[in-house]
């Protein structure tokens, strides 16, 4: 007996078949690659951090370059001795640190908890670094990133990202001349924490002058630019106190 294909029941019994194929092969697709992209996101958080710190492939001024995936968990292991998580007054130590996450940390606080705190504690060449991963908001979406901060607290190093900034503006957040700016600059002005400003018309558009907590603005990126600022600001607040006791060693 023919199938009468143009029966409207044959076309949503079609559908429906089709949902359930196409659905159930989705769903083995992502649970096959699950793995591999926990991996992926594990690699590039340690490669982001590593990032910050200086250690990288960077070739030339303008290249962002990051340490192969092949070899960063042991470049990992070698730079980063050791990671710290703080709860309130409590800082303990933890080797899957640099896996929290942040949002999901942001959305206990809200609710009333304390939130977890990861802090990474890096060594190249006998300098120390203290990484502080950041998150905040940017123009669409969200932004996020890390600063490496010297004995000093002066900046060794950034790296910064984002989910939806506009290409050629706001996305230039991630490029290296923007990055670079930061080197140098400190987070304290005096003996108060106050972050580093991304500042539109700071007339030190080439970046020398190291005293003034401020870089200079990305061209017609305003609304990004304060985020990255307002990022920082809050992160330090976030920090202010394990801050204070490494400025109190030196």
């Amino acid at each position: 007996m023919a199938i009468d294909t143009d029966k409207n029941s044959y076309t949503v019994i079609f559908a429906a078949i089709m949902v359930v194929v196409v659905g159930s092969i989705l769903a083995f697709l992502a649970s096959s690659l699950n793995d591999r992209i926990k991996e992926n996101e594990r690699f590039e958080k340690q490669q982001n951090i590593l990032y910050a710190m200086g250690v990288d492939e960077n070739e030339d001024e303008g290249s962002v370059n990051f340490i192969p995936t092949d070899k960063v968990e042991a470049e990992f292991k070698k730079y980063i001795k050791e990671q710290l998580v703080i709860q309130g007054d409590k800082i303990t130590t933890d080797d899957q640190a640099y896996l929290i996450d942040l949002k999901k940390q942001e959305t206990l606080a809200k609710s009333g908890e304390q939130r977890k705190l990861p802090v990474f504690i890096g060594e190249r060449d006998g300098v120390k670094s203290y990484i502080i991963p950041m998150r905040g908001k940017g123009l669409w979406d969200a932004i996020w990133g890390f600063v490496a901060l010297g004995e000093d607290l002066k900046v060794q190093g950034v790296f910064f990202d984002h989910k939806g900034e506009t290409p050629g503006l706001g996305a230039n957040i991630k490029q290296r001349y923007f990055m670079d700016d930061f080197v140098g600059e400190s987070i304290l002005s005096g003996n108060s924490f106050v972050g580093i400003a991304v500042a539109k018309g700071n007339n030190d558009p080439i970046n020398e002058i190291k005293d003034d907590n401020e870089v200079d603005a990305l061209a017609g990126a305003t609304i990004t630019g304060d985020g990255v600022s307002a990022m920082i600001k809050q992160s330090i607040a976030l920090y202010k106190d394990y801050l204070e006791t490494i400025r109190a060693k030196n």
